[in-house]
C-alpha cells in the first residue's frame, strides 16, 4: 500500500473521508502548521501519528515551513496530499517531490485560483443572470504556482437560485469528500499516474470515474 503524509491546518473534514475511504494507501502521518488544527484529533482517534508545527517556535516563517519539510522528508512519503493546508509550498520543496503532491481546491480549475471561491463564483452567477452556474471542486498535482498544476478530476454542481456562500460551501464540500479519497486510491492502484508533468489516466479509471459523476482529465 502506498505510504501517505496528509497535510492540514483546519478542521480535517476531507482527512477524515481519507481517511474512511483509504483502500489502496495507508496514512503513515499527518502533518500540520497549526497546532490547534481540529483535524488532529481526528487524526489521533484513527490511531494516526501526528505532528504539529508552531509557528512561534520559528524565528521565521521559512524557518516554520523548512520544519515541515524536513519531517516530510525524514518520512520519505509515496505520496503528499494537502487537505486544506493553508500554506504556499517553497519552490525547492515542490521540486523535490513533484509528481507526489495532490491538492484539493474548491472551484472548478482553473477558474477561481486562490481564495474566496465560493463568493467569487456567486458573484459570477449574479453578474451574469444565472446563465454562468458551473461551480465545484478539482483535484491536481501541485507545481510551484498556486493552484495550478495538471488537474486530475473535477467534480461539479449548478449553483441554485437560494444559494449563499455557506450552503454552496457545504454541497462543494460533500462533493470533495467523495473526489478526494477516490482520486487518492486510484494514484495509489496506479491507475493514475504523473508522467512528463501530465496526467495518465487508463480509460477503464476515466469510466470509473464518469459512473460517479467525476469528470476525468489526463
Amino acid at each position: 500500500m502506498d505510504r501517505v503524509i496528509v497535510l492540514i491546518s483546519g478542521r480535517g473534514s476531507n482527512l477524515r473521508s481519507l481517511i474512511t475511504a483509504a483502500k489502496n494507501y495507508k496514512i503513515v502521518e499527518v502533518i500540520s502548521n497549526n497546532t490547534n488544527a481540529p483535524g488532529l484529533q481526528i487524526a489521533d482517534t484513527a490511531g494516526i501519528e501526528t505532528t504539529a508545527f508552531e509557528r512561534n517556535d520559528a524565528p521565521s516563517l521559512i524557518a516554520h515551513k523548512k520544519a515541515i519539510y524536513q519531517k516530510v522528508k525524514e518520512i520519505s512519503p509515496d505520496l503528499i496530499v494537502l487537505a486544506g493546508f493553508m500554506q504556499i509550498l517553497e519552490k525547492d520543496f515542490v521540486e523535490q517531490f513533484v509528481g507526489k503532491i495532490v491538492n484539493i481546491h474548491p472551484s472548478l480549475l482553473p477558474q477561481f485560483r486562490g481564495l474566496d471561491t465560493h463568493r467569487r463564483a456567486l458573484d459570477l452567477y449574479c453578474q451574469s443572470n444565472g446563465t454562468q452556474s458551473r461551480h465545484g471542486c478539482t483535484v491536481h498535482y501541485v507545481h510551484n504556482e498556486v493552484d495550478t498544476g495538471p488537474i486530475i478530476a473535477q467534480s461539479a454542481l449548478k449553483i441554485q437560485p437560494g444559494d449563499t456562500e455557506v450552503t454552496l460551501a457545504q454541497r462543494v464540500l460533500s462533493q470533495e469528500h467523495q473526489l478526494f479519497p477516490w482520486v487518492v486510491n486510484e494514484i495509489a492502484d496506479e491507475n493514475i499516474c504523473y508522467t512528463n508533468a501530465k496526467v495518465k489516466i487508463f480509460d477503464k479509471t476515466r469510466r470509473r470515474g464518469a459512473s460517479q459523476g467525476f469528470n476525468v482529465h489526463g
